[in-house]
């Protein structure tokens, strides 16, 4: 169960290891949070996240070499990054609402967006062909286990028949990394027309459906990027050690293709369909709770009150018009929310349109796959212009160094 997000003023006190009077003084100081009570209006909590933080700031004072331990596990900042920004339960590109474009920018303006290009580059950048013709695609696809590893494949080949992808000034690699997306669009479509990036989805997975392109197009803007998650982190990392585009995007891609990060919404599709009434909903979850398994699909620890690109996609796919397959989904997420005490998240999102809207069950990670790679570009493009090597210290926490005998 989520705990509250208030402490008492014992609570806050016994936390901090101060006494009330200290307490007050932090809170007049601006340091921490307080209010009345509802129903108690003499007495005042405290908000749990600034104790916290209080408490995470006096623990680095004592041990500095914390710092870097505490930031790579959900802590605070270990970059800086002009791409992403999430605050207040919802978050910005470059400024820009996320929510809001992904109700009416393409995915090609939203690249030119976080990849520093202006509006008027976006037409260009986009209007190149795939690197790779479709039959070179084809001995891959026989090798290919799955559409993932399709894409994954084709970035080796793609590079050795794409020099330009070696110069790494911006400018270059915006047009480098308009032909990888291109390259995903044209494998996963299996056409190498030039048309938008969604059309093309929809034509493949949803042909004479419209109302798909939309869908898809606003999943992608929403799966764009999310700050310095760890494939994200992987994309910088190869970046500064000079890799190209491609590579960049192909370190990223292993990263994604690990079970906790983009193979979520594969599990959630897997739950739902043991799910046709608020009853077997229960039975599910309870049964995954007995054996100690993690529910897929509910909470994220950036989002307490709920992700907002959830909350998106969830409309969309409540409002398809398909009550036949929205339904488990209804149940699922109001009793996971009521025994879980989490809302439904981004792998919730995509399982939910990808079976709402009929589309292949791959189509939840190629969403999340093709939007992120946008993402992983604009990191790498921050990266380069850096010029930095990313290089962490490690804490040594093994045994001491053993004295050496003379032979």
């Amino acid at each position: 169960m989520r705990p509250s997000p208030y402490l008492s003023a014992r609570e806050a006190a016994d936390a901090l290891r101060v006494t009330r009077a200290t307490l007050y003084a932090y809170t007049s100081r601006g340091l921490l949070r307080s209010e009345p009570i509802p129903g108690r209006t003499r007495e005042r909590r405290y908000h749990r996240d600034d104790v916290e933080r209080l408490v995470e700031r006096a623990a680095i004072r004592r041990d500095p070499s914390r710092t870097a331990a505490r930031a790579l596990r959900w802590g605070g900042p270990v970059l800086e990054s002009g791409i992403t920004l999430i605050q207040d339960g919802s978050f910005y590109y470059r400024g820009h609402d996320a929510l809001a474009l992904a109700t009416s920018w393409s995915v090609e303006a939203v690249a030119a967006l976080l990849w520093g290009a202006s509006d008027a580059d976006a037409t260009r950048l986009f209007d190149q062909p795939s690197p790779i013709a479709r039959r070179d695609i084809a001995p891959l696809e026989a090798r290919a286990s799955n559409a993932l590893t399709l894409l994954h494949a084709a970035l080796p080949v793609a590079a050795a028949r794409d020099v330009a992808s070696y110069d790494l000034r911006a400018p270059a690699v915006r047009l480098t990394g308009a032909r990888i997306l291109r390259l995903f669009a044209s494998i996963i479509a299996r056409t190498d027309a030039r048309q938008p990036i969604h059309r093309m989805l929809q034509s493949a997975w949803a042909p004479k459906r419209d109302v798909v392109a939309d869908v898809i197009r606003t999943a992608l803007v929403l799966c764009a990027d999310h700050e310095l998650n760890v494939s994200a982190f992987v994309a910088r990392c190869a970046a500064s050690a000079g890799a190209t585009p491609y590579d960049v995007v192909s370190a990223a891609m292993a990263t994604l293709k690990g079970y906790k990060h983009g193979g979520a919404a594969a599990h959630v599709l897997d739950l739902v369909r043991q799910v046709d009434s608020a009853k077997s909903a229960r039975a599910a979850l309870t049964e995954r709770l007995r054996r100690g398994e993690r529910v897929p699909g509910f909470g994220h620890p950036l989002y307490p009150a709920g992700d907002p690109r959830a909350a998106v996609l969830i409309r969309l796919a409540r409002e398809s018009g398909n009550d036949r397959a929205w339904r488990p989904f209804q149940h699922l997420f109001k009793v996971g929310s009521d025994v879980l005490q989490d809302e439904p998240n981004l792998d919730s999102g995509l399982a939910a349109v990808t079976l709402v809207y009929r589309l292949p069950r791959e189509a939840s990670i190629l969403l999340f796959a093709l939007g992120r790679s946008i993402g992983w570009i604009a990191h790498a493009i921050e990266e380069y212009e850096l010029g930095r090597l990313i290089r962490p210290r490690a804490r040594y926490v093994g045994p001491p160094p053993a004295e050496t005998r003379p032979a």
